[in-house]
């Protein structure tokens, strides 16, 4: 736990601005960006601070697919259905506001507005899916 760290806040519901979505995985968190890129747009963020997504090893492949997998669970909660319109990754530094490790999920993908396409382009020098 970082105290300076807003998302560590976050997890353990010490920003009331900030509602949590339902998650099945204890380990993991689920809000709204705060800054929308689509019209479903959520944050997967572990509970236990990370550094991020530099600093993932092998290790860590089961963590960012439960991540994936909360992200998934959490838009057909919010009625989207469709699994093949989403766009999920991470910002690469330094083009990550957090220094917490967090997934974005974006949806629907075909609906990203023109600086969204852009600052959420696939594998791109500062998005990684």
């Amino acid at each position: 736990y970082d105290v300076k760290c807003v998302f560590c806040r976050i997890a353990r519901r010490e920003e009331p601005g900030t509602a949590l979505l339902p998650c099945e995985d204890e380990d993991l968190v689920c809000f709204r960006d705060i800054r929308p890129g689509a019209p479903h747009h959520y944050l997967v963020v572990p509970v236990k601070h990370m550094g991020n997504c530099k600093t993932l090893k092998t290790e860590h492949i089961p963590l960012v697919k439960r991540m994936m997998e909360v992200g998934k669970a959490v838009l057909q909660k919010n009625n989207f259905s469709d699994l093949d319109d989403v766009r999920m990754g991470f910002h690469w530094p330094p083009f990550c506001s957090v220094a917490h490790l967090h997934l974005h999920v974006l949806a629907p993908a075909s609906q990203l507005g023109f600086l969204s396409r852009i600052y959420y382009r696939i594998n791109s020098y500062w998005f990684i899916t």
